[in-house]
């Protein structure tokens, strides 16, 4: 079978580009010169660097341009992996001093419990009764008052995604969400073969005036939303917002999902979408971030009709939660140790920023006063894979807006993740990539 031109050319370039015929930061001919030299439409110039840009070998720069990325930095750092020795701004693993003792604590004290044999069978698909009841009376401190039957357990917070997704969703279904997003969502998206339409945030969240016209001229199933603390943007979703894009998922009867993994971070915040539209909102959450990223287990809460077929989805995938692991979770909850972890992990959060922005001087940034994430959106004559490749040549390690983006033309971005690095370190990681955000607007 003949190949179509269209991907000939897609390997042609793809060549160039490997080979270093294309060096990076090299400037691609617009859509319609590309069309106009190989004689093909315009969409399908369109469609040759759509393909470029999901190989992950161009970026598509507003205002710019198509431009050939640094392949070192996107191979690296771009596909979401730290060298080991480099300094981490790339993850997020908050840490506060003890959490190992209260490990040590924790193993001991289940090792004494007379049902420890118990936890080595299979567990319930959904979780067993006494955890879900301490994950329900964890979340009511948190402002959302739910019965532990609508409860379930998982593997993380990112299992509850793909499960709330893979028992809500279709093949072809269309997912509004931030043009900016967690990213985790996007691979899901694109395993399922979801197609996500991307929303414009305004200072303090979501624009809901783009997600209602959205609505009316397409048939949008659902919603996947960060209303508190928003990775990567820290906006929190006021009150009076939140009311508002519920009543707009009533009336265009969207499913929601609720995203929570980083709302610890916010003191008093409004109320949950799972607490104001319980009926439509699948509400995930885990203590991956609140306690340890290697502790992964994490909760759905469901609308009762959706519960079954989330447990079926849980079965599909993985079973159950680990007895063990959700045994030393959920004593953690009960005895208040998750809320004390909380406390000081947003301490500890607010001196980072302090840190953060004090080292970053005059470059303008975006992010909550008491999260692990700093946004730093870029002078349009910058290239945030040049500078990537930059302070990964200095062994620090950052990431793009690439991974975050669900548009086509990626925004000119840094995300800072400052939970993982030492304290005494954090001033001068943030000051090398000030120097190179400089040094590049200087190029």
């Amino acid at each position: 079978m003949r190949t179509p031109k269209y991907k000939r050319l897609v390997d042609a370039l793809a060549a160039q580009i490997r080979s270093g015929r294309r060096p990076a930061g090299s400037r691609l001919p617009t859509h319609r010169e590309l069309a106009t030299a190989e004689g093909i439409a315009l969409v399908t110039a369109s469609r040759v660097y759509a393909e470029l840009a999901a190989m992950g070998l161009v970026s598509n720069e507003q205002g710019r341009g198509t431009f050939v990325r640094d392949l070192s930095a996107a191979h690296e750092f771009d596909q979401l992996s730290v060298a080991v020795d480099a300094i981490d701004l790339l993850f997020n693993s908050p840490s506060v001093p003890g959490q190992a003792d209260l490990l040590r604590r924790a193993l001991r004290e289940l090792a004494a419990a007379g049902d420890l044999e118990s936890l080595l069978r299979y567990q319930p698909h959904r979780g067993r009764v006494q955890d879900r009841e301490a994950v329900a009376q964890h979340l009511l401190r948190r402002g959302l008052s739910v019965g532990r039957e609508r409860v379930l357990m998982v593997n993380g917070a990112q299992h509850g995604l793909a499960v709330a997704a893979m028992a809500l969703f279709q093949p072809g279904d269309v997912i509004a969400v931030d043009a900016i997003t967690y990213p985790g969502m996007v691979v899901l998206a694109h395993t399922l073969r979801l197609e996500l339409a991307p929303l414009p945030a305004s200072d303090t969240g979501v624009d809901l005036d783009a997600l209602d016209q959205l609505c009316r001229r397409r048939r949008v199933r659902g919603l996947y939303v960060i209303p508190t603390v928003h990775n990567p943007l820290g906006w929190v979703l006021p009150a009076a917002a939140r009311e508002r894009l519920v009543a707009i998922a009533r009336r265009y009867e969207l499913a929601v999902v609720e995203d929570a993994s980083y709302a610890y971070l916010a003191e008093d915040p409004p109320p949950p979408l799972a607490m104001l539209a319980p009926e439509l909102t699948v509400y995930v959450s885990g203590l991956s971030k609140s306690v340890a990223t290697g502790l992964r287990i994490g909760h759905v809460v469901a609308p009762e009709r959706l519960v079954p077929a989330i447990e079926r989805v849980i079965m599909a995938t993985t079973w159950q939660t680990p007895g063990v692991t959700a045994a030393i979770a959920c004593r953690w909850l009960e005895d208040g140790t998750v809320d004390r972890l909380e406390v000081q992990k947003r301490a500890d959060a607010r001196q980072r920023q302090a840190i953060t922005l004090a080292a970053l001087g005059e470059l303008p940034s975006i992010g909550h006063p008491s999260s692990y994430v700093r946004w730093l959106p870029l002078p349009p004559d910058t290239r945030p894979d040049r500078i990537v490749a930059a302070l990964a040549r200095r062994r620090v390690a950052v990431s793009t807006a690439a991974p975050y983006a669900t548009t086509p033309v990626v925004p000119q971005a840094l995300r800072l993740a400052i939970g993982s690095v030492p304290l005494a370190e954090l001033e001068n990681a943030v000051l090398a990539v000030r120097e190179e955000v400089e040094q590049d607007g200087n190029r």
